[in-house]
């Protein structure tokens, strides 16, 4: 063989060389893009799944904190109910008092003390709970009296509150029952 036939015979040698090593590393690369493609696809799903869990523990937080809130609102008066049962036992005992005819007076005193203290019981469960007598040293306030009629005093200025037929009550400033009063004219 000549030189030259060697030299063509190298050179399509490495030409074929070169060619396989291009496609090897083609390959090489191809599967690194594969491979790249399968961890970011792997990562995807990965916070796909993480934002499906914080959405469904989301969901769950709601809806704990609507129970909540229902349960709440549903038992918000129990304390005042629980401070009114020892006024509700102290009227149950009074209403199986017996009475004794021989000393008549006696009982009744003693039914009026039961009954004042049971008043005093109902003042303090009410200011215990924030609510408040409606007091008429200001005089007459249409926001808090209710004027259910007018009459004539020589005693009053027109306007006066010169009688209360019912107590009004507030409950931390808002009127639950305005006061029924009756003023001069």
């Amino acid at each position: 063989m000549s030189k030259e036939e060697v030299n063509e015979e190298e050179l399509e040698n490495k030409s074929e060389l070169e060619e396989m090593a291009e496609e090897t590393i083609a390959d090489e690369e191809l599967n690194l893009e594969v491979d790249e493609v399968a961890i970011l696809k792997s990562k995807i799903e990965e916070l796909e799944d993480s934002r499906l869990r914080e959405a469904a523990e989301f969901e769950n937080l709601k809806k704990r904190y609507e129970k909540e809130k229902m349960s709440a609102i549903a038992y918000s008066n129990e304390g005042f109910a629980r401070d009114l049962l020892a006024i509700v036992d102290a009227l149950d005992n009074a209403s199986k008092l017996e009475v004794d005819e021989e000393n008549l007076e006696d009982s009744l005193v003693k039914i009026r003390e039961g009954i004042d203290l049971t008043m005093e019981q109902f003042k303090k469960v009410f200011s215990k709970n924030s609510i408040d007598e409606i007091g008429f040293e200001d005089g007459f306030d249409p926001n808090f009296h209710e004027a259910i009629m007018k009459v004539d005093s020589e005693d009053h200025k027109e306007g006066e509150i010169v009688q209360t037929f019912q107590k009004g009550y507030t409950l931390r400033g808002r009127v639950l029952r305005p006061a029924m009063v009756s003023i001069a004219k």
